[in-house]
């Protein structure tokens, strides 16, 4: 079995490291001598090399390193996945760009007509992270007020119209949210294919709607047999509408030649925090059951970094130390290999992997850790049945 491994790519700026709160891989911190993107020429100047420079240089250091593609997140503190995609389709060559965006801000037809274009001009290699938002005041951010149950109803009504349009001319539709009559995309464009949809969410409203038209269920990472329940039941849901459900894993890693140095890596991360950090990555109010399960994982007032591991190789404060999922993997280059080779045995069939700095990581993930897959395959396939 193929699996896919796609790479994270920080449209939000990107730390030097770990231990470095300042956004010094991208303009989102004030231009010094220690930045990347834009940096400072030999007479003090800005060097004209712009954030998109960069991220051009991460895509092409994945593509070049095994990585099938890249995750371009979408959050109200980013650049926008759509305007990106188009311009690092053109700095590398089979690389696959999954744009994560939310559909309730997109008419279905016109997005069904903007995917369509954009799978022409690179030759297929969009791919959708579909996302339906947490709640609260980030949600509101966007203008939308919708509930939670109400957000997920409305992408699968959008979900339902873009594929519809997509099959050609005639389609019509009368949905709570969407109403469409005799829509469709032109010959040309219609013969392109669907975009690849990764899915995300893990309440009932979300396996409802990704049982229904994801291609790949998306989970962050949790403890592995968490995990496995919600995959079972996300195949079971599918398995009842008659289809058959991928599923797929989005995990940091902390990888290095020996698990001593890795956790040195972490310690000397968690240590740098600062208070006024500790308090912000508490977060705020989210209706999100992904983002409260993540939020379960970490004790609030962890003191050591070693309070935050939750089993062998899992530590769960990288939230801490940058946005997103709390729980990754930590050790030698062939344990992280061994907790992949698990998951992979547990049903999981793709990736989305990310390390900070980004540059640097791809290089490492790439060439260290994805060569060692499957070493432990047969003896962690054996142990699941």
């Amino acid at each position: 079995m193929s699996i896919d491994f796609y790479w994270r790519l920080p449209s939000h700026g990107c730390h030097g490291s770990l231990r470095d709160t300042a956004y010094d891989r991208g303009d989102w911190s004030p231009v010094s001598d220690r930045n990347v993107a834009p940096g400072l020429d030999r007479h003090g100047e800005d060097d004209g090399f712009r954030y998109i420079d960069h991220l051009g240089a991460i895509a092409r250091a994945a593509e070049s390193v095994g990585f099938i593609g890249g995750l371009i997140p979408s959050f109200p503190n980013t650049d926008d996945p759509w305007v990106i995609s188009p311009l690092l389709a053109r700095e590398t060559k089979a690389f696959r760009f999954m744009i994560a965006f939310q559909p309730g801000f997109l008419n279905p037809v016109h997005a069904a007509r903007m995917s369509a274009s954009l799978q022409r001009a690179t030759g297929g290699r969009t791919v959708f992270n579909i996302i339906t938002g947490g709640g609260g005041p980030s949600q509101l951010w966007w203008g939308d007020g919708f509930s939670h149950d109400d957000r997920y109803g409305r992408t699968t009504e959008f979900l339902d119209v873009f594929k519809g349009v997509w099959g050609g001319e005639g389609f019509s539709y009368d949905g709570r949210f969407y109403q469409v009559r005799d829509g469709g995309l032109s010959p040309l464009l219609a013969r392109e294919e669907i975009p690849e949809i990764w899915f995300s969410g893990s309440s009932d409203a979300a396996l409802q709607s990704a049982a229904k038209h994801a291609d790949y269920y998306l989970s962050w990472l949790e403890p592995f047999d968490q995990l496995t329940e919600k995959f079972a039941r996300v195949k079971e849901r599918t398995a009842a509408l008659g289809g058959e459900q991928k599923c797929a894993v989005r995990v940091d890693l902390v990888a290095r030649p020996t698990e001593e140095e890795a956790w040195a890596e972490v310690r000397a991360g968690f240590e740098s925090l600062s208070p006024e950090r500790r308090q912000q990555a508490r977060g705020g109010p989210t209706d999100s059951v992904g983002a409260a399960r993540q939020q379960a994982l970490k004790p609030s007032e962890a003191t050591r970094y070693d309070q935050l591991i939750v089993a062998s190789n899992l530590w769960g404060g990288f939230s801490l130390l940058r946005g997103g999922p709390a729980l990754g993997i930590v050790g030698s280059y062939a344990q992280c290999a061994a907790r992949l080779d698990e998951l992979i045995a547990r049903g999981t069939d793709a990736f989305i992997l990310a390390g900070t700095p980004h540059l640097e990581e791809a290089y490492r993930v790439g060439e260290e850790v994805l060569p060692l897959l499957g070493r432990n395959a047969g003896a962690l396939l054996q142990a699941a049945e």
